[in-house]
């Protein structure tokens, strides 16, 4: 009897303790202000991503405090979303975040925004200080109505000044912009790497500079890149290691080995590919999203990362986000076909059309567009259509296989289709969740504006032109050209691309001409940023868009061509890339 009461005494004990009250979390959905506006109550956001360290810390300690958890479940209802889940959601507040807290009231309005971790008692006087007033406080201000670009080009001040904050952003001692928080920029990396071509040196010096000094970013054992490094220097990483820095790095120091042939390029976008084929690559070939930055929630992993192989993996390996979202595919597939064209390694051309095939298989919209998952809870969103959109056109331009092409067009056409706004593209189609209008982000629309500008010199199509066009309309408004800041790598890059010819390369031969294939691996090649490169096999008809007639000589063939002029036939691939090293951009 007695150890039967020690038992039941046991037991309420733990069921007691089990019982300790926590944050009722909720999805977001309309449904959410409904209830609130029913129940009298504010919503409360935690937007945050599975992989960040703060996030995690904020879990496990402020949402963990009897005073803020009192206080959310009697006037608030709490609502937690992944970021990487909601493009949409986390383009609207990713100035806020991660992890991004923000309080609404019963009808949408914004009362409060706040960035990054917040302790539990500041948390807790929050809480009180908006239910004792809820008017907005002053990191909630109107919307300044936009004025749009008549033209789809920077004017000639605009483009001087924004180069003059570039420059000046620069840090001339650690390398990198700006002198917070150090990353691998890969669009200001582009943007010098296309000046450095034009021979501009101070730009080849920032450049190189930079990619090595970001090399410390790379993890050394299991290879891919750190996001970011605190401190204000490149030697405090923050260690989640997330799909978008995996991709667009690995395209940057691919296009990078191609221009300088400086092995260490070469290295470093390899053992981001290893990082990719060991962690986040699925049994059928798709592309997870993310490797957490923390072992054990909210504890900091520096000791960890600092282990080899065997120590780490007798601790056991951070949490896999094993979603498999269209746009991660599309930048994975991306940064594959890059390091391909740099290196010839087949390996990673089969591996970029084996996660093409499976978004094909698995995400596809009618139309040409994309899902973000296997089931969204809204969208569809611009950046998924977007990411397997460049996907295909560098397939295409790393193959000369025109199916790659058509599904770009395709996807193209869905863009216009569902996501053309006043100015520039929106986030998510109008048709989506309600609580928000739709509206552009500047960072998708600078790459739907380099995107759809190259699109166009391949297909010919003067809706691609006008896409891209449409989308430069939104990113030189006046107010936004203003609001970047330093960070005008991006708009710059986009203003130059769409204002010249890309260096365009046509290989005139059978695709199963060894001649021909050593050419155009030569072409794929080249240490040009921005290229247009061709595979001419009459067997497949004309190329798209072209009006170049192009001879037909006894053995195959490389033209440089510019407008309706092409060079002397090259039919060496070592002459070509002698002629490619040496060429100019237009």
């Amino acid at each position: 009897m007695k150890n039967r009461f020690w038992l039941l005494f046991v037991f309420c004990g733990w069921h007691l303790a089990a019982a300790e009250p926590e944050v009722q979390w909720t999805p977001w959905s309309d449904a959410v202000f409904q209830r609130a506006r029913a129940e009298h109550r504010f919503v409360l956001l935690d937007l945050g991503a599975v992989w960040c360290h703060w996030c995690h810390v904020m879990d496990e300690v402020t949402y963990r405090d009897p005073k803020v958890i009192a206080l959310i479940n009697k006037s608030y209802i709490a609502v937690r979303v992944d970021q990487d889940a909601r493009p949409d959601l986390a383009n609207r507040y990713q100035n806020y975040g991660w992890p991004a807290t923000i309080v609404f009231a019963a009808d949408g309005s914004e009362i409060v925004k706040r960035q990054g971790y917040i302790e539990p008692r500041a948390m807790a006087s929050l809480l009180q200080a908006i239910i004792d007033d809820p008017t907005p406080g002053p990191s909630v201000q109107p919307e300044k109505p936009v004025t749009f670009a008549d033209a789809g080009a920077l004017t000639g001040e605009q483009r001087e000044e924004m180069r003059r904050r570039f420059f000046a952003a620069y840090d001339s001692k650690l390398g990198g912009w700006g002198h917070e928080d150090k990353f691998l920029d890969w669009n200001a990396l582009l943007y010098c790497l296309e000046n450095a071509s034009a021979g501009d040196a101070r730009a080849e010096t920032m450049c190189r500079q930079t990619l090595k000094s970001g090399l410390k970013l790379l993890d050394p054992v299991w290879g891919g890149v750190y996001q970011y490094s605190t401190d204000g220097d490149w030697d405090h990483p923050h260690f989640e290691k997330i799909m978008p820095f995996q991709a667009e790095n690995m395209r940057v120091f691919s296009i990078a080995y191609a221009r300088w042939h400086d092995p260490v390029y070469l290295h470093a976008a390899q053992g981001i590919h290893r990082f990719l084929q060991n962690f986040l690559t699925n049994p059928d070939g798709a592309f997870y999203v993310s490797e957490d930055a923390d072992l054990v929630d909210g504890q900091h992993s520096a000791g960890y990362f600092a282990l080899d192989d065997k120590g780490r993996r007798k601790l056991g390996v951070p949490r896999i986000d094993k979603h498999i979202y269209a746009r991660e595919n599309g930048l994975g597939i991306t940064g594959l076909a890059a390091l391909f064209a740099a290196s010839g390694d087949e390996n990673c051309l089969a591996e970029a059309r084996r996660a093409a095939d499976w978004v094909l298989a698995n995400r596809s919209l009618p139309d040409g567009g994309f899902r973000h998952d296997a089931q969204d809870a809204a969208g569809p969103y611009l950046a998924d259509t977007l990411e397997m959109a460049r996907a295909f056109l560098q397939l295409y331009v790393v193959t000369g296989e025109r199916p790659w092409l058509a599904k770009a067009e395709s996807a193209s056409d869905f863009i216009n289709a569902h996501f053309k706004a006043v100015a520039g593209f929106n986030s998510v189609a109008a048709a989506a969740d309600t609580t928000f209008a739709p509206r552009p982000d500047p960072d998708e629309n600078v790459a739907v504006a380099l995107w759809a500008n190259l699109l166009g010199h391949y297909s010919g199509r003067t809706a691609d032109h006008a896409m891209a066009q449409h989308a430069m309309r939104y990113l030189a408004a006046p107010a936004l050209v203003a609001q970047r800041g330093w960070a005008t790598a991006p708009v710059l890059l986009a203003d130059l691309e769409l204002n010249a010819d890309p260096q365009h390369i046509t290989i005139v031969g059978g695709k199963d001409d060894p001649l021909a294939r050593s050419l155009f691996a030569a072409a794929i090649a080249t240490p040009a940023v921005y290229n247009q490169t061709e595979w001419f096999d009459v067997r497949d008809g004309p190329l798209p868009g072209s009006e170049i007639s192009y001879p037909q000589l006894k053995e195959a063939a490389a033209f440089l061509c510019s407008g309706q002029t092409c060079s002397s036939p090259i039919s060496e691939a070592s002459a070509l890339q002698a002629k490619l090293h040496r060429l100019p951009p237009k």
